[in-house]
């Protein structure tokens, strides 16, 4: 068996509505996904399986419309491959002293890097922005909320479907494929 990280693009299903994890955790047992866990109310889902991840992310995406009847893309990446992007963090020294400042936007497909140029231009004089295998990394020197980049970040501007998450779930997700 594998581990993998899924990661939801949204669990917001409407107005005042959200996806409550344990029935997450219910979807994936019914797919027959191992030992599934989620971390934070915000869609972090850690399973064991034995599929390739195009199928896994196939599966979970019907499985999510069927049981809650909206689409959300979902990106999943392996173990190694998630051990991988937490060790390539661009922003270590900021991430240790702003957790919540770091975030990087996980990518089903490489970005282009025709779209990261495209993206500097939003990026303001007090941020940082880099991409590392594919992925993009932000550094927010004030709220992540008040920034453009962030803003910006949708699957047409961004070069496909991703979602952002920031330093502090990625780390704990990193602990929990490691089994720490």
């Amino acid at each position: 068996m594998t581990t993998y990280v899924a990661l939801l693009y949204s669990i917001v299903l409407g107005p005042g509505r959200r996806v409550v994890m344990s029935d997450l955790r219910d979807m994936a047992v019914g797919l027959g996904l191992e030992n599934p866990r989620t971390l934070v109310a915000t869609g972090n889902l850690v399973f064991e399986a034995d599929k390739p991840i195009p199928d896994l992310e196939r599966d979970l995406e019907a499985a999510f419309a069927q049981k809650f009847g909206k689409h959300v893309d979902i990106i999943v990446r392996d173990a190694g491959a998630w051990s991988t992007l937490v060790g390539a963090n661009p922003f270590p020294e900021e991430a240790e002293r702003e957790p919540d400042q770091v975030a990087v936007r996980v990518m089903r497909q490489p970005v282009a890097p025709d779209v990261i140029e495209r993206l500097r231009s939003y990026v303001a004089a007090d941020e940082k922005l880099a991409v590392v295998n594919g992925d993009i990394w932000l550094h927010f020197s004030r709220s992540a909320g008040t920034s453009r980049l962030l803003g910006v970040l949708t699957p047409k501007r961004a070069g496909g479907i991703g979602t952002s998450r920031n330093w502090n779930t990625v780390r704990r997700l990193g602990d929990m494929v490691s089994g720490l």
